[in-house]
């Protein structure tokens, strides 16, 4: 299938022009290179054009108000939860591969965790995603190591289903300069782990992501259509080797259209305050 993951578009519906290039070989084995920017993973931009929300420090868009120690945003293809200040060596999160409810045409959906990318010109992160062919969903495990390409892991030798409990991390290696991407399938027997090793130059480990995605880019610019994927539900969300709700400059984010309507919605995290690891995303429209 064809797909482009960009970088995201939190705030901001524009597409990014330059396809990318194809990345390096990865450490990892059973991988299948994205073509030219097409594969899984993205971006976010904290900027906000009129219509879309605009990120607003333990304040109410369009109407939300999560808990008071933390930002909110409207991104048109990310929705879930960042810490966006401060320098960040880690995130991980635990989720169930959401199944797509596919009915005709082509939609698009991954979930991930990763550092950079919300106001930064990297990204390094790894997850699953369910695209829909037609009627067909289409499961996958990723990684990307942006502006290289992302790459998909073989199907056959990381096989991907709806139900699956993914455990998911990015570290970074002050030794080595590096960051070690790691996704564990539980569920399948024998469970399978991905682990790749990255260095991105340049990368300022600005911020920690545990997100919802809809990839971009069509070919004449937008974000793809997003799957209808029910919901999917994080747990064990951290970031620095402690509970999400305390990351400096929590943001949560929820996907909206070019016209601010909501494509999900985002729950609170439980528990409430600066112990928060866990939260859902729920489907509510594909454009």
């Amino acid at each position: 299938m064809l797909r482009r993951w960009c970088v995201l578009l939190a705030m901001l519906a524009v597409t990014v022009g330059t396809a990318l290039a194809a990345g390096p070989a990865s450490a990892a084995t059973g991988l299948v290179p994205g073509q030219a920017g097409f594969g899984g993973g993205g971006e976010a931009w904290p900027w906000a054009p009129p219509g879309t929300g605009s990120w607003v420090p333990g304040g109410p868009v369009n109407g939300r108000t999560f808990t008071s120690h933390q930002g909110q945003a409207d991104s048109t293809n990310w929705s879930g939860y960042a810490g966006t200040t401060g320098t960040y060596t880690s995130v991980s999160a635990t989720w169930t591969q959401p199944k797509g409810t596919c009915s005709s045409g082509d939609q698009y959906a991954a979930f991930w965790v990763g550092l950079d990318g919300y106001s930064s010109s990297t990204v390094e992160q790894t997850g699953t995603e369910v695209d829909c062919d037609g009627r067909t969903a289409e499961y996958y495990a990723w990684y990307e190591a942006y502006p290289a390409a992302s790459m998909e892991y073989s199907p056959t030798t990381y096989p991907v289903k709806a139900g699956d409990v993914f455990n998911a991390s990015v570290v970074y290696s002050t030794t080595n300069n590096d960051f070690v991407l790691t996704l564990t399938d539980t569920s399948e027997t024998p469970n399978w782990t991905a682990t790749t090793t990255v260095t991105v130059a340049k990368a300022q480990r600005s911020s920690a992501e545990v997100i919802a995605e809809a990839p971009c880019c069509t070919f004449f610019g937008g974000i793809l259509p997003l799957t209808d994927f029910g919901t999917v539900n994080f747990s064990n969300a951290m970031a620095n080797g402690a509970d999400l709700g305390a990351a400096s400059g929590l943001t949560a984010i929820t996907m909206v259209d070019n016209f601010g309507r909501d494509k999900d919605t985002v729950s609170a995290l439980t528990p409430s305050g600066v112990t928060g690891t866990a939260f859902s995303c729920t489907w509510k429209a594909s454009s």
